[in-house]
């Protein structure tokens, strides 16, 4: 995972209570040496290039096992804390916490899941779904990177 990779094709969203959309996104996974990964998403809208949803955090790994921590803070005033495990060429975690902050839009989120996925081309596959106030868990997002450097 790690390296920065670019969304090709651009990403696509859907819930019930927005208009489907698409995004591009860049994200930079590194690490400094600790059983942890650094990691930034950063999305912008594909014809005006203006940017859109940021997030930043860290996957922790629990050393000698497969279990993971994926830990974000977003632009939307959101942090969550997500816990799972990797197996194989995937990584699935879903949440153990989501706060936001007190003026945070509605619905509120709820629930998050994430799956990360090295797909047999060599390309990162994310598909991130969530349930809010007003919307049982549902597929919100899915997208494609290609990795442009080490």
């Amino acid at each position: 995972m790690l390296g920065t990779w670019l969304s090709d094709p651009p990403g696509v969203g859907t819930f019930p209570t927005l208009q489907p959309f698409q995004y591009l996104e860049e994200v930079h996974i590194s690490h400094v040496g600790q059983p942890m990964l650094n990691f930034s998403f950063n999305s912008f809208h594909p014809e005006t290039h203006k940017p859109m949803h940021r997030e930043c955090g860290f996957i922790r790994l629990k050393p000698d096992t497969n279990k993971v921590a994926f830990v974000s803070a977003q632009n939307t005033g959101i942090v969550e804390v997500e816990e799972g495990e990797v197996n194989g060429q995937e990584l699935c975690v879903s949440s153990h916490s989501v706060s936001r902050i007190s003026f945070a839009k509605e619905p509120h989120v709820e629930q998050i899941t994430r799956k990360f996925r090295l797909n047999s081309e060599g390309k990162l596959e994310q598909t991130v779904s969530m349930a809010t106030t007003t919307q049982p868990m549902t597929q919100h997002l899915h997208i494609t990177y290609k990795k442009v450097t080490p």
